[in-house]
């Protein structure tokens, strides 16, 4: 084949991609160490949430750089920034969130169901591994529309959108949980306005719609298309597993007024207040 000729699609995919995922693993597995390095010396496991965020940005720059030349360029940049946006902004929040406050209690709770002598051990299987694979799974759709060739289409540009829509529901529900949270009168109250008055977890739906958007984006051809369980996947754990589920255990002991909020206000999909 001439020096000149498009790289077809399927030979971009099957020589670029393997080695692609290879090394995305390989820096997860990275950055993962240097947390858990990172964890110790702070004294406190919680440091794993700022990673998680930014170890999806490494991620997209990782691929946008090994994929120069294989796949479409805008698609590229594009895939890059919305993947890099997304994460510094959520690890950026998050370590101002945590900055000076100790022990996360789900990681303390997590901590003393472990075996006496076993600690580090529990921690890493159930922390860190875990939280690497998930994160190199629901990448996915990032690495494989770095390789794709057919350039931005229709479907591309509602993947957008709905990328757009879920990071303005996270940041902005993020900054209204905030607010409320450092007003003294807040204190013991529900956070009942703005965008928590259509649903109780906006950021978390947010957070779903920018991975169903770069989904979309990648779904423009077969290999992205299949990627769809890694959307699936961070819609269950925002919904079922480590997200919705796990934040409002307990909560209507905790808030007086959280089961009266639960009843009037969707759980996931902003919707109207209900009486």
């Amino acid at each position: 084949m001439p020096p000149s000729a498009p790289v077809p699609p399927v030979a971009a995919l099957a020589d670029g991609l393997p080695v692609n995922l290879v090394a995305t693993l390989l820096a997860v597995a990275l950055a993962m160490t240097v947390t858990f390095a990172a964890a110790k010396v702070a004294g406190r496991h919680s440091v794993i949430d700022v990673t998680w965020g930014a170890g999806f940005a490494l991620i997209a720059v990782v691929s946008w750089v090994l994929s120069a030349g294989d796949g479409d360029a805008t698609q590229r940049a594009v895939v890059a920034v919305m993947t890099v946006l997304w994460g510094l902004r959520l690890a950026s929040h998050i370590e101002r969130r945590g900055r000076g406050k100790g022990e996360d209690p789900r990681y303390e709770e997590l901590m003393a169901r472990a075996p006496a002598g076993r600690e580090t051990f529990h921690v890493v299987t159930r922390v860190y591994l875990t939280q690497a694979v998930v994160m190199w799974f629901v990448s996915l759709p990032v690495q494989v529309a770095m390789y794709e060739t057919g350039g931005l289409g229709v479907l591309a540009v509602l993947g957008v959108v709905v990328w757009a829509i879920g990071l303005t529901f996270e940041a902005v529900g993020d900054r209204q949980l905030a607010a409320f949270a450092r007003d003294p009168a807040s204190k013991g109250q529900v956070m009942d306005r703005g965008l928590w008055r259509y649903t109780r977890h906006p950021n978390y739906f947010g957070d779903a719609c920018v991975w169903w958007g770069i989904w979309l984006v990648a779904a423009q051809e077969l290999p992205g298309l299949l990627t769809v369980l890694s959307p699936v996947a961070m819609t269950f754990f925002l919904v079922f597993g480590t997200g919705k589920a796990l934040l409002e255990k307990g909560m209507a002991d905790r808030r007086p007024g959280y089961t009266d909020y639960v009843r009037r206000t969707s759980g996931f999909f902003p919707l109207p207040p209900r009486g």
